[in-house]
């Protein structure tokens, strides 16, 4: 599906609140299956992805049910409840559905299949089944991507030292080490998003974290949760960028997770000038969130590297858009994960921005913007990445002419409503 986007031509102004977060959106549906009892979820994202993590606890026979208040009531099986599939289990686009699968299903006493889309069999698994397989995890993959065949087994505990930062490698150890024999430590090199260990300890698991060492014991039994899901500090990233760009702009995001794990965007975006400001700070099922108001502001270039890199790993297409508009050079590196997302990034950012005329090159490991830059209109292929798209969507609405992409139904699988809500800012302006 093709969609054009217009510039905007008044100032935003409004306030926002943005979908459920999406990581943990697909831990709570995951969470709550292993539960011994009901679990309760409100603001849960009803994305594509999240769709595909429900769909395959469905077919492993987990009841989830749709309240008339709008929450989900997940009914937990337990460690070792689940029942074996009768077909094989489609996580279609979603890498966290498989990743995170795996390492449920390695200690499950049947063997299962999970497979996806052509996107998604692209996508490395070698990274998350080779420490598995160090738990005596029995998984076959096809040259180290999926489709993945796992013939459950009874698992031991081990010690992992992360080559990558990975919340998704992560938290398939963790919830493999749920009920495997034997402690498991999981060393990482760097920061990663720790939605799973909040989780986790919050319905009894015994879950220690010692600086960048993650242990886990057998748990015995979770228990349900009763959880509001925070707004997507990664969806917020849109709004934040569109409005310091966008002249005269003065917005409101209410309720979004600022969980300091993915808050490298808003980070960056301050070093960079932007008038960013928590307020309403607070605590809501174990994770911090905010009210965020954020005001049009010229922003100067910067480097993004190192530990910032992680925590910020969605939000560089947009973080891109916001370089073409700064003050100098803007420099990205230690960014080569970015090259196996959903598409290259790298690549496809680049040339995204190339053929609105931004003076943009990619590295290896990330891409250098200088600025700032007018952009044109122009037509992009969106190549199946939710990402682009809405970072593409942002350059629309500066450019001096419309934006064309292709690909743009994507938005679904992280961002129901984007498009709505972008039209009905442009009504109120």
């Amino acid at each position: 599906m093709k969609r054009t986007v217009g510039p905007l031509c008044a100032p935003i102004r409004d306030a926002i609140r943005v979908p459920g977060d999406k990581s943990i959106s697909h831990r709570a549906l995951l969470l709550a299956a292993l539960a011994g009892g009901e679990s309760r979820i409100r603001g849960l994202l009803r994305s594509h992805d999240c769709r595909a993590t429900r769909g395959c606890l469905e077919d492993l026979g987990v009841g989830v049910v749709d309240g008339e208040d709008g929450s989900v009531a997940v009914h937990g099986v337990g460690l070792r409840g689940l029942q074996r599939p009768s077909g094989p289990l489609d996580c279609v686009r979603s890498g966290t559905t498989m990743r995170l699968l795996a390492g449920v299903l390695a200690g499950q006493p049947f063997t299962s299949l999970l497979t996806g889309d052509e996107q998604l069999l692209r996508r490395p698994m070698a990274r998350v089944v080779d420490p598995l397989r160090r738990m005596g995890a029995r998984i076959e993959s096809e040259g180290g991507r999926a489709p993945l065949r796992i013939r459950g087994t009874a698992l031991r505990g081990a010690e992992h030292h992360l080559e990558v930062a990975s919340a998704q490698v992560k938290s398939a150890l963790l919830l493999a080490g749920l009920t495997a024999e034997g402690s498991s430590l999981i060393h990482e090199p760097g920061p990663s998003r720790d939605h799973t260990e909040r989780m986790l300890a919050a319905m009894g698991a015994d879950v220690r974290v010692d600086g960048r060492t993650i242990a886990v014991s057998p748990t015995g039994r979770l228990a349900p949760i009763d959880l509001s899901v925070p707004g997507d500090a990664s969806s917020a990233a849109y709004w934040l960028v569109a409005a310091t760009l966008v002249p005269c702009s003065r917005l409101a995001l209410t309720g979004v997770g600022v969980n300091p794990t993915r808050t490298g965007l808003i980070d960056v975006l301050r070093a960079m000038g932007a008038s960013i400001e928590a307020e309403n700070e607070r605590i809501e099922a174990g994770e911090p969130v905010a009210d965020l108001m954020v005001e049009a502001r010229a922003l100067r270039c910067t480097t993004v590297e190192g530990e910032t890199v992680v925590r910020m790993i969605d939000e560089f297409p947009v973080l891109a858009v916001a370089a073409t508009q700064a003050d100098g050079t803007t420099v990205v590196r230690d960014a080569g994960e970015l090259r196996i997302k959903e598409s290259d990034r790298i690549a496809s950012t680049v040339d995204s921005l190339h053929r609105l005329g931004a003076r943009i090159e990619g590295r290896p490991d990330g891409f250098v913007v200088d600025g700032p830059t007018r952009l044109y209109g122009g037509e992009i292929d969106a190549r199946g990445d939710h990402r682009l798209v809405m970072a593409m969507t942002v350059a629309g609405w500066i450019a001096d002419g419309p934006v064309t992409i292709d690909g743009a139904e994507r938005v679904e699988d992280s961002y129901p409503g984007f498009f709505a809500e972008g039209e009905r800012l442009r009504r109120r302006a």
